[in-house]
């Protein structure tokens, strides 16, 4: 039997709190008053997300290399970063994570992404081979899935020249790009990828139903609200029964039975919130290691505000610590 975020329990009067320096960062954006994605092109959308980069990131930090790659596919080339973690050495054979960045399939890119793969590389003494996969809606569902998918291929099966260790695998990514983790990770479980040895989940979605309690809480107030995770789910599935396809809805999937130990991240003052919680709960039901990390005050994206939020690089080091100790265990 399918699974639904019926098996979660939300509150569904939740009171929304933030933390002093989440509410000082939302007071700054409401008195910028940019639109909200939903109000703009995808094309528009992806020039404003980009704009907030160095207003909201924290500094870049130095890794020990990166390096841009282009991998030939049957429709063209997809792009990857790779990153190795300072202090690390050329020759030396690096646990990997493959990071596919959020943006609800629809923004974000490399760049985007780039202050938080340097952080988690350096943290986890990693490499990190981030995935500039097809956006929607010029490529909608399943595309950003067989992306990521055929990325993985390709690190595995070039691990000896990217000197990583092929044994010592792992996937990750926030919010959509997270939903893409969560998916790869099942893929893994049935023998349809390598084996991977742990999943990095921040805010992920994972069912594209739209139908938690936290899709009726949040409707105003902060950048990602229900109307906006909207705007992203009708370019990325235009066609709702997509949404029941477990590629797409990974809570759907009928077993997470035999996937690898997860990090799941989550915050309370965000759509995805009740969602993310369900599917940490459901792998712990289907008996897999999990560690699960709930912030009550803080918005969706945190992790990408470490200029405004001191509690964004905190997290970050915490998630590639524990990322670090799984793979290298």
């Amino acid at each position: 039997m399918a699974f639904t975020l019926k098996s979660f329990t939300p509150q569904k009067t939740l009171k929304m709190t933030f933390d002093p320096q989440v509410a000082n960062l939302l007071e700054l954006g409401r008195k910028a008053g940019n639109p909200p994605f939903q109000a703009l092109t995808p094309e528009q959308a992806r020039v404003a997300y980009a704009a907030t980069k160095d207003a909201l990131q924290a500094a870049e930090q130095p890794v020990a290399q990166v390096r841009d790659v282009s991998v030939p596919l049957p429709w063209g080339s997809l792009n990857l970063r790779i990153y190795r973690g300072i202090g690390t050495l050329e020759n030396q054979a690096l646990p990997c994570l493959l990071f596919m960045h959020g943006g609800g399939w629809v923004i974000g890119n490399l760049e985007s992404h780039d202050r938080l793969c340097r952080h988690l590389a350096n943290v986890g003494k990693l490499c990190v081979v981030a995935v500039d996969y097809r956006l929607a809606p010029e490529h909608r569902f399943p595309a950003a899935v067989d992306d990521s998918a055929d990325a993985l291929r390709w690190v595995y099966a070039h691990a000896h020249e990217l000197n990583i260790d092929p044994a010592s695998l792992a996937v990750g990514g926030d919010s959509a790009g997270g939903n893409l983790a969560a998916v790869l990770a099942l893929m893994s479980r049935d023998g349809n990828l390598p084996v991977l040895k742990a999943q990095v989940l921040l805010y992920p979605v994972t069912d594209l139903s739209a139908s938690s309690d936290s899709y009726a809480r949040m409707t105003s107030g902060v950048p990602l609200t229900a109307d906006t995770m909207h705007y992203f789910l009708d370019h990325y599935t235009p066609y709702k029964k997509d949404r029941k396809d477990w590629r797409a809805s990974p809570l759907l999937a009928s077993s997470l039975e035999g996937c690898a130990p997860a990090f799941v991240l989550t915050v309370a003052n965000d759509p995805l919130c009740d969602e993310g919680r369900a599917y940490a709960q459901r792998l712990e039901k289907d008996g897999v290691r999990v560690t699960a990390v709930h912030l009550s005050d803080h918005i969706h994206g945190m992790l990408m505000h470490g200029k405004w939020i001191d509690a964004a690089p905190r997290m970050a080091d915490f998630a590639g610590a524990w990322l670090a100790g799984m793979l290298k265990a």
